[in-house]
């Protein structure tokens, strides 16, 4: 198949799924393992600098690559501001069952990160998780970073009463719908105030002047992984996006590492 080319495939069918039936946009490269498993942030997609980044080095290495975009991101069905982490989760984990059969590293940026120790929870069985690179992970963002940190009384009075705001984003010119759904469904899937145990060695790259994920957010999830193999790393000058050619260069040099482990 040509990574070049998306699929599209249908999510949702079976009864008590998270949502609707929805057309999930992906592009996967054949080739060798491990295979590397992009999983975006909040508001990103999969033509995202370091996602395509990550495809070319993969194409170059003959690694399998798979990456896609949720529901209401990118070119993916659905509209933004209806869906949650729930739908997000469903259908990471319907793309890792159909493209990720073999032993795969997952790497996930932001909400990706949050999303990807979802998904080695959820998988850990299948023994097909070799390990996993986290980029500015937003591990539980809509309740510690979003409800409890950043929003003031009027904000969450107004998702309260009218069950939406609308948050202005740095990264586009479109702002961030924030609903109710959001916020309430985030809570079920809380996992910073657990004992995480993924089974894979993990890898944490933060950018010490991130706005939008402080440090000792990642300082945090990598205590409350005592049982796997973690290395967190601090860049001093890294911001959230962590997308310059010295990011990326450790991006990859972080895969490398656990490819070789």
């Amino acid at each position: 198949m040509n990574a070049d080319e998306p699929q599209f495939i249908e999510i949702g069918k079976a009864a008590g799924k998270a949502s609707a039936t929805r057309r999930i946009a992906v592009r996967h490269r054949e080739g060798q393992g491990p295979g590397l498993f992009w999983l975006s942030g909040f508001k990103s997609d999969m033509s995202g600098t370091k996602a395509v980044e990550l495809d070319e080095w993969a194409a170059k290495e003959g690694l399998a690559c798979t990456r896609f975009d949720y529901s209401g991101h990118g070119i993916s069905e659905g509209a933004f501001e209806e869906a949650c982490v729930s739908d997000w989760l469903e259908e990471t984990l319907a793309v890792f069952d159909r493209f990720c059969s073999g032993p795969t590293i997952v790497i996930g940026s932001s909400m990706g990160g949050w999303i990807a120790l979802l998904l080695a929870l959820a998988r850990r069985d299948t023994g097909h998780i070799r390990g996993m690179v986290l980029i500015a992970p937003a591990t539980d963002f809509t309740e510690e970073l979003m409800w409890k940190q950043r929003f003031t009384d009027e904000i969450r009075e107004a998702i309260l009463t009218e069950g939406r705001w609308q948050q202005p984003s740095a990264y586009s010119e479109d702002p961030y719908v924030i609903t109710a759904r959001l916020i309430e469904d985030g809570r079920r899937h809380l996992i910073l105030d657990k004992r995480i145990a993924t089974g894979c060695p993990v890898t944490i790259l933060q950018g010490v002047q991130d706005p939008d994920v402080p440090w000792r957010h990642a300082e945090r999830l990598s205590e409350a992984l005592p049982e796997d193999d973690v290395t967190l790393t601090l860049v001093p000058d890294g911001d959230h996006r962590l997308s310059r050619p010295q990011d990326i260069a450790l991006l990859l040099k972080s895969i490398e590492a656990l490819r070789s482990a």
